[in-house]
């Protein structure tokens, strides 16, 4: 998914927090009237609008609720997104992803369901990719991403995994990169994979998780790890093997009882095995990782990355973050090198909507490797 670069965001509705949810009503006066109990789900509305050179202005809106099973503290908040926009050249996007803890947190449910209708810029593949020499293609494409884990000790939740992306509709829209020195880089892909192309894949997930809170951790550990098979009996059109790790650490700098200083440190990889479409393989960038970086810039089989981030509470419902990151794809494990990492970093603002659930919306600016840069919009931390 492009990563929301914005030139102007709207947020009418910032305070549109469900304010009476912040702190349960109680009568001042002793009567029988029964005391109102705080309200469950607490739930954002906020239009949004932005605007970047694939799409002109775009303008939607985005639905975040916040809700807790039962009055047991000890189960952490779950919570959902659910976002859509359309876009002055008439392209469309939705999404709804959620995680969940089910009552004392036996299960966690998390995932996401997306359709794109968008035009992306496509640099080939390789850790060096050359600004000069991206490529316009577009196509639509709808994700499934589904986990369903069991808890077999506290934070640790075992299970399994779904994924399917169903790409259709493939695009090229100029016949040469933009320097004009050669083909579309998709040309040079095998012509299977300017199809319509579907990939379905199944397999066991791991998940370990002591964060305090998932939308904005102010301490403890994450470690969610996945092997994913993909094959022609799961009526996948390639079949290829993905193993993935994700480890995240946080902690609290600073006198603990204010928590207003956060330290937060990720590491990623990525690595395949099989026949990989390009819109499957791994890549750097986005609003998550390598900020900076225009997300699928470096694309490749194999991917390592890491991230550190400094967050900071300012005042009132402001807090100012200061990050970085390193990532390098290869074909293969053993092509990875030290002095090949490329770079990225910046600084953002977030504008809390939900300070009890730490629910925020995210802006931040990145530079990175590649002459890259962007202006990013979105909602809750990037990790």
């Amino acid at each position: 998914m492009p990563a929301f670069q914005f030139g102007a965001a709207l947020l009418l509705s910032l305070l549109t927090l469900s304010a009476a949810a912040q702190s349960p009503a109680t009568d001042s006066v002793a009567t029988s009237a029964p005391i109102k109990k705080p309200r469950r789900v607490k739930i954002a509305v906020l239009p949004i609008v932005f605007s970047q050179p694939e799409t002109g202005l775009a303008y939607g809106a985005a639905v975040l609720p916040v809700w807790r099973f039962g009055a047991d503290t000890t189960t952490r908040s779950s919570n959902a997104r659910v976002l859509a926009y359309r876009t002055q050249r008439k392209q469309s996007s939705a999404s709804l992803t959620h995680s969940i803890f089910t009552p004392g947190e036996r299960w966690f449910v998390g995932g996401e369901a997306q359709y794109f209708n968008f035009p992306i810029y496509y640099y080939g593949v390789g850790n060096d990719t050359r600004k000069s020499e991206k490529s316009d293609i577009s196509y639509e494409v709808f994700i499934l991403n589904q986990r369903v884990l069991k808890r077999v000790r506290p934070g640790l939740f075992v299970g399994g995994l779904y994924r399917l992306t169903n790409m259709y509709n493939v695009r090229i829209d100029d016949a040469l990169t933009d320097d004009g020195t050669r083909p579309n880089w998709l040309l040079e892909r095998d012509a299977r994979e300017r199809q319509a192309t579907l990939t379905s894949g199944i397999g066991p997930a791991l998940l370990y998780d002591t964060r305090d809170n998932i939308l904005s951790a102010h301490h403890g550990r994450f470690l969610d790890a996945s092997v994913l098979f993909a094959g022609k009996t799961l009526g996948s059109d390639y079949g290829f093997t993905r193993m993935q790790f994700d480890a995240r650490q946080y902690w609290v700098l600073g006198p603990l009882e204010t928590e207003r200083t956060v330290l937060a440190g990720q590491v990623q990889g990525i690595f395949h095995s099989g026949a990989v479409p390009f819109r499957e393989l791994a890549n750097l960038g986005g609003e998550r990782m390598m900020r900076g970086i225009y997300e699928g810039r470096f694309r490749d089989r194999q991917m390592l990355s890491a991230q550190a981030e400094v967050r900071q509470q300012l005042f009132w419902r402001l807090r100012g973050v200061l990050f970085g990151g390193v990532g390098q794809v290869q074909p293969k494990v053993t092509d990875f090198r030290p002095g090949q990492f490329n770079l990225a970093g910046g600084a953002g603002l977030r504008i809390d909507v939900n300070r009890k659930d730490r629910l925020s919306i995210r802006i931040d600016y990145g530079v990175g490797s590649g002459e890259s840069s962007g202006l990013y919009f979105a909602f809750n931390e990037a990790f």
